[in-house]
């Protein structure tokens, strides 16, 4: 079962106008007259007015239905609010500087622990997701910064190999292993030695509800999303993954681009830049002036036949299924060697209590990269030559 955000009633920060004019919690700007604005801001260092330029932009330009910064249901731990950022970009900053992103290099989307230079990775994946995200969010007026800190963070949880890892953790952890439950642990309880990110409740809300379910990229597999920048990272995800797994399936030689749907390719392109312009422009000329993100039926149905194409000539290829099936067995065979032997877990993920054992187990293995995994399969289970 998913995971529940607790609901925050308030952002838990202080009224950046409060301790000037009185104003009560959460008055807009655009409320206080020119002149007491000017004052104000005359008597504040220049950094001291970064973010409440940034906040009454918000104000004046983005959609109705856009989620502002100021408007945040908040934090789980109340903080002093940043002068120079918004919630959102703060949030965004810390993402960008966690040991979970960086980990994110070295993990792998579909070709496991490959040589070449040119394969899409976790990190990669996740920028270019957050630049999808972006260009859609700037076109219909939505929040830039929280569909940014979204993206960068909605794979935080993902296991080494890719699926093959989810789908080792999910067959022998109990409860089962999702990506995007994981990811929601890390940013609020495993990073910073235990702390958690602190985010605002939208962000953590975008990354719970991202997932998507086989049938299309368009459909619910958590429940709706609470902001409309939260939907546009679920398509930007998906307009990510099937263009750069297009590319990496033909440059390892899996399938020949004429080997894509003729609908496909006829509607959308044969090229990546095309297909994502294409899917980009559909998104904003069908979601435009309306509090929806959304494409247009033909272009979603050529994208979900894409994606289809994809888990059976790619994802499932015999040639990808040999390696998935090794790595599954590597994250099989870890997961049951650490919950016999805890001892051997780093000082940090070792339990505090037995009920949490597989948890503790499913955390360390889960935030392992690719390369990290090997090498502690072979320390643990390949004999060590002996140097007489």
């Amino acid at each position: 079962m998913a995971t529940a955000i607790p609901k925050y009633t308030g952002i838990g920060l202080r009224n950046p106008w409060t301790s000037h004019i009185g104003a009560a919690p959460g008055l807009p700007s655009s409320n206080i007259s020119a002149h007491t604005q000017y004052v104000i801001e005359a008597q504040m260092q220049p950094h001291e007015s970064v973010r409440l330029r940034l906040e009454e932009g918000e104000m004046a330009s983005l959609a109705p239905w856009a989620q502002r910064s100021v408007e945040s249901r908040g934090r789980s731990r109340p903080e002093e609010p940043s002068p120079v950022r918004t919630e959102f970009q703060r949030d965004r900053d810390r993402v960008i500087h966690s040991n979970a992103f960086r980990r994110l290099k070295h993990k792998t989307q579909v070709f496991i622990a490959p040589t070449g230079e040119h394969y899409a990775t976790r990190l990669t994946h996740a920028l270019e997701v957050a630049q999808v995200g972006r260009t859609v969010a700037r076109a219909l007026k939505l929040n830039e910064d929280l569909v940014e800190a979204i993206a960068l963070a909605h794979d935080l949880g993902h296991a080494p190999f890719g699926h093959a890892g989810q789908s080792a953790l999910d067959q022998v952890h109990p409860g089962g292993f999702r990506h995007n439950e994981q990811s929601l642990r890390v940013v609020e309880v495993l990073e910073k030695e235990g702390v958690g990110l602190n985010l605002t409740w939208e962000v953590r809300e975008g990354i719970r509800t991202h997932r998507k379910p086989r049938s299309s990229i368009a459909g619910v597999a958590v429940e709706p999303s609470s902001t409309l920048e939260a939907e546009v990272v679920k398509l930007a995800d998906g307009i990510a993954y099937i263009n750069h797994d297009i590319d990496d399936a033909v440059r390892a030689g899996v399938i020949d681009i004429d080997d894509l749907p003729d609908r496909s390719l006829h509607l959308l392109g044969r090229s990546r830049s095309d297909r994502i312009d294409r899917l980009v422009r559909d998104i904003i000329d069908t979601s435009a002036d309306r509090p929806v993100v959304e494409m247009s039926p033909d272009v979603l149905d050529a994208t979900d036949l894409l994606r289809s194409f994809l888990f059976e000539n790619v994802y499932l290829s015999p040639a990808v299924k040999s390696e998935w099936s090794r790595a599954h067995h590597v994250v099989l065979q870890l997961y049951g060697h650490f919950c016999d032997v805890p001892d051997e877990l780093p000082p940090a993920f070792r339990p505090a209590a037995a009920d949490s054992l597989h948890q503790s187990v499913c955390d360390y293995i889960a935030g392992m990269t690719d390369q990290f995994a090997l090498h502690t399969f072979q320390a643990v289970f390949v004999p060590k030559m002996w140097s007489l």
